[in-house]
């Protein structure tokens, strides 16, 4: 006959593993569920980003081009954006007027805001908006060499 102390065990374990199984079997399910999950949003990034060199050349294509002389009517003008982009570029008002196609004068009263630029001087500042300071200066070269010759 087996001792009862060890058939007393063997019972205890059984019944154990199962208690345990049945409370371990709800987290085997809520992980293999949340490795899908995360093999799901693996798979979207990776879409995500193969699409993104695309995206890029798309808006680099369709970037705005320089405003033409309709679009420039929408164009606001303040004397206070027009006296910071002069010192951005770091232009003296006459090479700034150079650039526009105004005189010094002409500038410090916009700037002062004791005129306003005309409706067909606008696409020429609309123009100048997205330049830096050495694409300023070539172009201000560019025409005074152009006046000298």
């Amino acid at each position: 006959m087996p001792n009862v102390a060890a058939v007393l065990t063997q019972e205890i374990s059984r019944i154990a593993r199962r208690e345990i199984r049945s409370e371990t079997g709800s987290f085997k399910k809520a992980s293999s569920q949340y490795r899908r999950a995360i093999a799901e949003l693996k798979r979207q990034v990776s879409n995500l980003q193969r699409r993104i060199p695309l995206l890029e050349r798309q808006m680099l294509q369709s970037a705005p081009s320089p405003l033409t002389g309709a679009d420039a009517i929408n164009v606001r003008f303040t004397a206070k954006g027009l006296c910071s982009q002069r010192q951005r570029l770091g232009l003296s008002a006459a090479d700034y007027g150079k650039l526009v196609g105004v005189t010094g004068q002409t500038i410090y009263s916009w700037e002062n805001g004791l005129s306003r630029p005309r409706r067909h001087q606008l696409p020429a500042l609309a123009s100048i908006r997205p330049m830096g300071k050495r694409e300023a200066r070539a172009r201000l070269e560019q025409l005074t060499r152009g006046s000298r010759k």
